[in-house]
């Protein structure tokens, strides 16, 4: 599996996923703390993938997502944003609003 495909099943595997420097417990970078402190603030399990570890991922992931920087945050098939953005959604109240709905989504689908 190339490294595109590798990314793309990632993202259609875990509905709420940062790519980021390290990992939510050690990061490695403050802006991949940050991200990760307010999507843990949202009180929901989130996936990672740690790109340091994945050099692959590191090198093609922002070709692929037209986005140049780490972290990248991914609801539901879709790049929510960096660093900048995840904060400024967390403050706003946004950030647990997408997140919320994306749970919301699963737990619908799921069968009884």
């Amino acid at each position: 599996m190339d490294t595109i495909e590798k990314i793309k099943q990632q993202i259609a595997e875990n509905p709420i996923l940062l790519y980021m420097k390290g990992s939510p417990k050690l990061p490695n970078c403050g802006f991949s703390a940050q991200a990760s402190q307010a999507l843990m603030q949202c009180g929901e399990q989130f996936a990672y993938v740690d790109i340091l570890q994945n050099p692959d991922i590191r090198s093609e992931l922002p070709k692929f997502a037209n986005w140049p920087t780490f972290p990248q945050l991914w609801v539901d098939g879709e790049l929510v944003g960096g660093c900048d953005i995840i904060l400024e959604m967390a403050q706003q109240g946004e950030l647990k609003e997408v997140i919320d709905e994306s749970v919301a989504k699963r737990s619908e689908q799921a069968p009884e």
